[in-house]
């Protein structure tokens, strides 16, 4: 069997930039992505803060070009998702990582898994995913041409999306459940010069309501306790995320949240594993702070590797 120096779980900012860093520092690469879990950052439609790119680049382009790159360093690729991974011992540590259809070992294990949008839980909500019901704009939005739709957030996601459906749709109504944005001040500047959208405060959805597809939300408001229905064809959730780490649960070290905890070098609770991006506990998910990581986490599995094999017995 095949032993890599880097295995990398994610595709990902995080996860492409460490594998730039591994194979760029010779050591054998292998990223293993989960085709049903893409990267937040393709769901953006543009990202106007990574350096660089002052006209600003689209998140599916960029991701683009970090691979390009990783593959002309020599990061090998595979598509599949990660059931299990095992920490074993043998004449030297290997870690082995098992797929749905193969088994790989590493000596290291960098996890850049990512996160995905977190659910309201709300009825209807599971009934009308793809009749309606979405967690990216810049996927679904071209669907509501001339239409109304909610969004429902209040941070930076729903507020860029909450713009960018303008483009397509008639209205678009934002429903937050506090009194204020969390979004950075220059979108809120940007969000209430949009003659297209209104914002609902101190509101929640209780119900997404339709027959055949979204017809309306069913909303209360938390100060007044008052109930209404916005109708509306479509609804966009940003709630929050929940990371993607459910084959690290008993590997390494989990916060409340499931996120895996890091020190300063990414290294987790595991000696030869690490983490970086979306997955790991940290108060900042940027592409910038995911790249900072990932070059992190790479220069620690390097220096880890390189040591690990200073200590193997000889074959000689």
């Amino acid at each position: 069997m095949q032993l890599y120096d880097v295995i990398i779980i994610g595709g990902g900012p995080a996860g492409l930039t460490a594998g730039i860093y591994t194979s760029r520092a010779r050591l054998r690469t292998l990223l293993v992505e989960d085709f049903t879990l893409s990267p937040q950052v393709t769901t953006t439609f543009q990202i106007e803060n990574y350096p660089g790119f002052p006209e600003g680049i689209g998140g599916l382009d960029l991701i683009e070009r970090f691979k390009k790159q990783a593959k002309e360093f020599g990061v090998e690729f595979k598509q599949a998702r990660v059931k299990n991974v095992e920490r074993g011992l043998t004449s030297i540590k290997e870690i082995k990582i098992e797929t749905e259809s193969e088994v790989y070992n590493s000596l290291s294990l960098i996890i850049a898994s990512g996160a995905r949008p977190k659910e309201l839980g709300v009825k209807g909500e599971k009934e009308f995913r793809g009749k309606g019901v979405s967690y990216c704009a810049t996927c679904d939005g071209p669907f509501f041409r001339d239409r109304e739709v909610v969004v429902i957030g209040g941070g930076d996601s729903a507020v860029k999306e909450a713009l960018y459906l303008t483009r397509f749709v008639r209205k678009v109504t934002l429903l937050h459940r506090r009194d204020k944005l969390r979004a950075t001040k220059i979108l809120q500047e940007r969000l209430f010069s949009e003659q297209k959208i209104d914002v609902r405060w101190d509101s929640v959805a209780e119900e997404i309501l339709g027959r055949e597809k979204v017809e309306g939300v069913r909303i209360i408001n938390l100060k007044t306790k008052e109930k209404s229905v916005l109708s509306c064809d479509g609804v966009f959730i940003f709630a929050g995320l929940l990371p993607n780490t459910d084959f690290a649960r008993g590997v390494v070290e989990l916060d409340e949240k499931g996120y895996v905890v890091v020190d300063s070098r990414m290294r987790t609770s595991v000696e030869g594993i690490f983490a970086c991006g979306d997955c790991r506990s940290t108060i900042l998910r940027q592409v910038i702070t995911a790249c900072g990581d990932g070059a992190f986490a790479a220069f620690s599995a390097q220096e880890y590797v390189e040591q690990l094999k200073l200590q193997a017995p000889s074959t000689k």
